[in-house]
């Protein structure tokens, strides 16, 4: 096939699901920045390689080339070991405008602080977890999907979305007790 008709079919198939691709990546590397490189960087490799796609899911897949890009990326930080401290510059909720326009300053304010908040405790799941619940609840993939893009059995995918769902509500309970007192 031609540079050009590989090039019109890679950017048909996979580009749609960039958003997709950067939201996974800000999940698991923890960092916009990095994301972003993460997301390019898959890119990069799933273009080299969209001859090679296995399967008929290219969201599926292309989410697989991320996943596996973010992991490389944690393993040449992980030098640097040490959790990152949550950071509400970096991982804040993005600023809506329409929505300030109809609410109270303090409104806003809570709001933005309850997301954070619930940012801070998904972040806190174990990756394993936290990947699975956010290809599941936020990107609305199938079991199916997500065990092709994580790479383990279905019924592992489901295990592991329980316990993260488990732990989840926990830690929101627990640190819910705790910004009450």
């Amino acid at each position: 096939m031609s540079d050009a008709g590989n090039r019109t079919r890679f950017e048909a198939a996979v580009l749609p699901h960039l958003d997709a691709a950067y939201g996974l990546a800000r999940w698991i590397v923890r960092d916009d920045a990095a994301a972003e490189d993460v997301v390019q960087d898959a890119s990069l490799r799933a273009f080299r390689f969209f001859e090679r796609m296995h399967g008929d899911n290219p969201r599926a897949w292309f989410l697989a080339v991320v996943r596996n890009a973010c992991l490389d990326w944690l393993k040449e930080r992980r030098r640097h070991a040490a959790e990152e401290s949550y950071d509400d510059d970096a991982h804040g909720a993005p600023h809506d405008a329409t929505s300030s326009a109809f609410e109270p300053p303090e409104a806003a304010v809570a709001r933005a602080a309850e997301s954070r908040w619930l940012h801070g405790c998904i972040l806190a799941l174990p990756l394993e977890y936290r990947e699975v619940l956010v290809l599941r609840e936020l990107e609305e993939l199938s079991y199916k999907e997500i065990s092709t893009i994580v790479g383990v059995p279905m019924g592992t995918v489901m295990s592991r979305l329980a316990r993260g769902r488990d732990l989840l509500q926990r830690r929101v309970l627990q640190s819910g007790r705790r910004r009450s007192s």
